[in-house]
């Protein structure tokens, strides 16, 4: 994999770059659909690259473990081959699971030891059947094992964490480095830099991920709880310390203000189940703000959802889409997806003509108020 920053702002650490993995290019600053078992909710893939122009998509690797399984993905020969996407994919590592799991599972130094939440049955994730596991799902990008402590954690419980994660993710890299993708390309691994809000864990933690020189760094534990600005400062802490030659991704995040501010301090990479999750919700993002088209307001709207979106957004009108909710359709479901999902690759892209264009900053005042309203 390699990246190159093709452009830089001028007000901010905002950049736009490429990044070449064996399945494609990604014009960054990008946004990654979360496909978490193998598919997009209520999003065909043909949509995915005509829709919506998803450039990656982000697979599961909890959840790709314990359904299908890792013997049917290898012998699908990966999961490009198994679910037909053929661009870029992105893996999780599981350690997010290792959060959310709480009262199911039990941390040791050895890895994790956890009850699967289908059938209850007993598994243990270490960094190196962690690495193997991804090695099978063959991602073109693998993220390191790690705990995801949350947001309100104190001081020592974010301490001892954080030594957890970086002597796994020591582990992580040594296996990564003795094994060999099995599907004929190469694939790369990310370290995850943790801490919690604490300013010296974050910097000691990119530190030793910028010291592994890894081919990208993703900055996770954020966007649990914490209060946002909270979240800015930690990425401004992070980003003074990872090289910047290198794609940063934050994991999880967010919000399309979210985006946007974390753009101009100068990260790459983002996804989030937001936009499916709350367009199956009713929920709609747009420049304007958020519609919720579960609202009466809109029963005899007869314009376009969005006369500057996607096509589905062009022909369809809020009218119909309000109705279709109303009687509880599954197409209202599968419209507002695409259209979340193609908003926020909207954005992303805009973000980076306007980094082109050298008026990102500008650009970004003059929207991002818009996107916080309800309309």
């Amino acid at each position: 994999m390699t990246f190159k920053v093709e452009h830089t702002d001028n007000a901010s650490d905002a950049r736009a770059g490429v990044i070449t993995t064996a399945h494609g290019q990604i014009k960054t600053p990008i946004f990654m659909p979360v496909g978490t078992c193998g598919a997009v909710k209520g999003v065909h893939f043909s949509e995915l690259r005509e829709q919506v122009k998803a450039q990656i998509i982000l697979g599961n690797t909890y959840h790709l473990y314990l359904r299908p399984g890792l013997d049917i993905i290898k012998t699908a020969g990966g999961l490009h081959r198994f679910n037909t996407w053929d661009r870029p994919i992105l893996t999780d590592s599981g350690g997010f699971q290792v959060f959310s799991l709480t009262g199911i599972r039990k941390l040791r130094e050895e890895g994790c030891e956890f009850r699967s939440h289908i059938d209850g049955s007993k598994h243990i994730f270490t960094p190196e059947n962690v690495m193997d596991t991804e090695r099978i799902i063959g991602a073109d990008i693998m993220m390191a094992f790690d705990e995801c402590p949350p947001g309100n954690s104190d001081y020592d419980y974010a301490k001892k964490s954080l030594k957890l994660t970086q002597r796994w993710l020591d582990r992580c890299v040594k296996r990564f480095n003795e094994t060999e993708p099995l599907y004929g390309y190469e694939q790369s691994l990310f370290p995850i830099v943790q801490g919690c809000t604490y300013k010296d864990l974050r910097r000691d933690a990119a530190k030793h991920v910028a010291d592994k020189g890894a081919d990208g760094n993703a900055i996770g534990g954020l966007a649990v709880g914490e209060p946002t600005e909270v979240m800015y400062e930690m990425i401004e802490v992070v980003n003074e310390i990872l090289p910047k030659d290198k794609p940063r991704y934050l994991m999880g995040v967010g919000t399309p203000q979210n985006i946007l501010e974390a753009i101009e301090r100068g990260v790459d990479m983002f996804d989030c189940v937001m936009p499916t999750r709350n367009g199956r919700n009713a929920m709609l993002f747009t420049y304007n703000g958020t519609m919720n088209m579960r609202n009466k307001k809109w029963e005899y709207d007869f314009s376009p959802i969005d006369s500057e979106g996607c096509e589905l957004d062009r022909i369809h009108t809020k009218a119909y889409l309000h109705h279709l909710f109303k009687a509880q359709e599954l197409l209202a479901m599968q419209i507002a997806s695409i259209h979340n999902l193609a908003f926020y690759l909207r954005l992303v892209t805009d973000a980076r003509q306007h980094i082109e264009q050298g008026d990102f900053t500008s650009w970004k005042r003059s929207v991002i108020d818009n996107l916080g309203r309800r309309i």
